[in-house]
C-alpha cells in the first residue's frame, strides 16, 4: 500500500490543472464519516471529481481488502496507513431522554455501569478498548453477562436507541449526530484513548492521482473546523 502524501496548504485545496475529472472509490470505517461527507461535497463542488464510498465497520473493511475488493483509497485505523487524518476519543451515550449517569471520574464511570442494566460496545477499536477499560476498572467479570456487541457496520447508537442496551460506548464522532439518542461525554481522562484514523492509497489504484489530491483536501488547514463540528479532533 502506497502512503499518500499530505500537503498542508490551503492554496492545495483546487486542482483546475488535473486533465479530467475522475471518480475515486473509497472504502472507510464510519468513524469519520459525517466530517468526511461534508467535506467531500466541497472537494467535488470544487474539483470536478466524483467520490463513490462505501462505508462499513473495521472488520468489514479488513475482509473486503483481503477478498481484493477494488477502490483507490481505504480510510480506517490501522498501523498500516501511515498519513493521519483525525482523532477521536471514545465516548458515552444514553437514549435520547433518560438520565444522564455520572461518569466524570473513573470510580463515577465504574458505578455507572455497575448499575447499568445493559451495555453496549462495537466491535471497532473503542469496542476492543472498552474491554480492556472494563478490566482496568476490576468489573470485568461483573458486566460480562450485560455486554451486547454490535455486528460489524451497525452503529453502537442504534443498540440505545432501540433500548437493547441502557448505555452505549463509541468513538464520539459516532454518537454526537445519531437520532434517538443523548451524548454523555467523552471517557474521563485517565480511561480515555485517542484513536487515529488515517488514509492510504491502496497499491491497485486506478485513480491514485485524484485520491492524493481528495486526501490533500480534507487534512488541509481549511478542513479542520468541519472535522471539529462532527465530534473529531484534526491530527
Amino acid at each position: 500500500m502506497k502512503t499518500a502524501v499530505i500537503i498542508a496548504a490551503a492554496g492545495a485545496l483546487l486542482f483546475s490543472g488535473m486533465a479530467k475529472a475522475a471518480e475515486i472509490k473509497v472504502l472507510s470505517t464510519q468513524a469519520t464519516e459525517q466530517a468526511y461527507l461534508e467535506l467531500v461535497a466541497q472537494f467535488e463542488k470544487s474539483t470536478g471529481h466524483k467520490v463513490a464510498t462505501v462505508f462499513t465497520g473495521t472488520l468489514n473493511v479488513r475482509k473486503r481488502l483481503a477478498d481484493g475488493e477494488a477502490c483507490d483509497l481505504i480510510i480506517m485505523a490501522g498501523p498500516a496507513i501511515d498519513e493521519q487524518i483525525a482523532k477521536s476519543g471514545t465516548g458515552v451515550a444514553v437514549r435520547k431522554g433518560a438520565a444522564k449517569p455520572d461518569i466524570g471520574s473513573a470510580e463515577a464511570l465504574k458505578k455507572a455501569l455497575l448499575a447499568a442494566k445493559s451495555i453496549g460496545y462495537s466491535t471497532g477499536p473503542s469496542g476492543v478498548y472498552m474491554l480492556g477499560v472494563f478490566e482496568k476498572l476490576g468489573i470485568a467479570g461483573e458486566v460480562k453477562g450485560k455486554l451486547k456487541q454490535t455486528p460489524s457496520g451497525v452503529f453502537v447508537g442504534t443498540l440505545i436507541a432501540s433500548g437493547e442496551t441502557e448505555i452505549g460506548f463509541q468513538q464520539i464522532s459516532e454518537l454526537v449526530h445519531f437520532p434517538g439518542i443523548d451524548y454523555v461525554g467523552p471517557l474521563p481522562g485517565e480511561l480515555q484513548r485517542m484513536t487515529v484514523f488515517s488514509a492510504g492509497i491502496h497499491s491497485g489504484a486506478k485513480q491514485a492521482d485524484a485520491a492524493k489530491a481528495l486526501v490533500k483536501f480534507i487534512t488541509a488547514p481549511a478542513a479542520a473546523a468541519v472535522i471539529r463540528k462532527h465530534g473529531l479532533e484534526p491530527a
